[in-house]
């Protein structure tokens, strides 16, 4: 699938001149320095209306945006990771309602934070067991160390987690040590963005018998025509791998960060479910086009049911609340106001509330982010 424009915007419903005006604001956040480039992509009815590109994927370096430019992806990974989840759910792999200690038996008797500092937490046994539908959706206890927010955020950082993993640790030692660690809420009580999709990461390692990596690569990228898609970059093409950047913590300018971009060279034993993948537009449009084509991929391969699909991208939160009413109110990219939450994906149920122009039933993938507090911490888009 190319990436190259193969509609005039109208044949698609969409004014070419409003259409433009997307570019035109992005343009700001380049030309002001709070991001050194980008790389848009508009498409209805599987037609591309609109393919940009604009800035640099390397400053330093003085390196254009291309349309094959590389990116890592982030909690952009999470939507790959829960499709993963739920092709095993259809084969029958496992119930939402399923234990996680069935697969991952470290998370047997989890214990939950109820006070004290990071060094003595107290703690109490959870009423009940972390389930699969937890970790779909983000009520399982599991927090991040880069909230720094909470006393258990703080207990993961201690333990070498905040942007990724300790060096040399893999999935299932990863998740060895985080069942050790106090959830932050009762499983099921909360809503917090976390470590949950790595966690079902290592389920899915277990329940399949293969890596994650290579799950990814039989079972979805290479049906999918996914090629530039994958945990590290090899060294071919690593020239087209755009440097990290982070929001400088006194001016919010685009400020090199390559103290964790290397993973993404040098390869990681971490394979983050939550946030590990590089890809490109092109790649991801391929993905999106096939949550689109309800669970069929271009050259009509099924790889997940239509109502699977359907069943992920409905509101799961307990009595259909929003965010903002079964989360904790964390630094995010996006309002929680109106915004639900299905397997793997946010779900907007109103946009009045959200206060967006935006339909409801519209899914994405919602990012926290730890809250802006002091030069020494570093915020990375996710």
């Amino acid at each position: 699938m190319s990436t190259a424009v193969d509609t005039e915007p109208e044949a698609v419903g969409f004014d070419a001149d409003r259409l433009a005006a997307v570019g035109r604001f992005l343009r700001r956040y380049v030309d002001d320095g709070r991001l050194p480039g980008w790389s848009l992509l508009v498409s209805r009815h599987g037609r591309i209306a609109d393919a940009s590109i604009y800035g640099r994927r390397d400053l330093e370096a003085d390196l254009l945006i291309e349309p094959d430019t590389l990116f890592r992806i982030y909690s952009m990974t999470k939507p790959i990771t829960s499709v993963a989840a739920m092709m095993l759910y259809e084969q029958g792999a496992f119930d939402l309602n399923d234990p996680v200690s069935r697969f991952i038996p470290a998370f047997a008797e989890p214990r939950v934070y109820v006070g004290g500092p990071a060094n003595n937490p107290a703690t109490v046994p959870a009423v009940e067991p972390i389930r699969m539908r937890h970790l779909l959706t983000h009520t399982s206890g599991l927090t991040y160390g880069f909230h720094r927010v909470h006393p258990v955020d703080e207990i993961y950082r201690r333990q070498g987690f905040e942007w990724g993993a300790p060096v040399g640790m893999d999935l299932a030692t990863c998740c060895e040590s985080w069942a050790k660690m106090p959830l932050l809420y009762q499983p099921g009580a909360e809503w917090v963005y976390s470590i949950a999709t790595d966690v079902l990461g290592r389920v899915i390692e277990v329940l399949s018998g293969q890596s994650l990596d290579q799950f990814f690569r039989t079972r979805i990228l290479d049906p999918l025509g996914m090629t530039d898609t994958g945990f590290t970059v090899p060294a071919d093409r690593q020239d087209r791998l755009a440097a990290l950047y982070t929001p400088d913590p006194d001016t919010g300018a685009a400020s090199r960060y390559d103290t964790i971009g290397v993973a993404a060279i040098k390869g990681d034993r971490f394979l983050s479910g939550g946030g590990g993948l590089v890809s490109t537009i092109g790649d991801y449009h391929r993905f999106v086009q096939f949550l689109l084509r309800g669970g069929e991929s271009e050259t009509g391969v099924r790889l997940l049911g239509d109502r699977t699909l359907s069943y992920m991208t409905r509101n799961h939160l307990p009595g259909g609340v929003d965010l903002t009413t079964y989360g904790r109110p964390l630094f995010a990219e996006t309002r929680y106001d109106g915004m639900g939450f299905g397997l793997g994906f946010s779900v907007l149920m109103d946009p009045v509330a959200n206060g967006t122009i935006g339909t409801a039933g519209t899914v994405a993938w919602v990012a926290s982010r730890a809250p802006r507090s002091g030069s020494t911490r570093r915020r990375i888009w996710r």
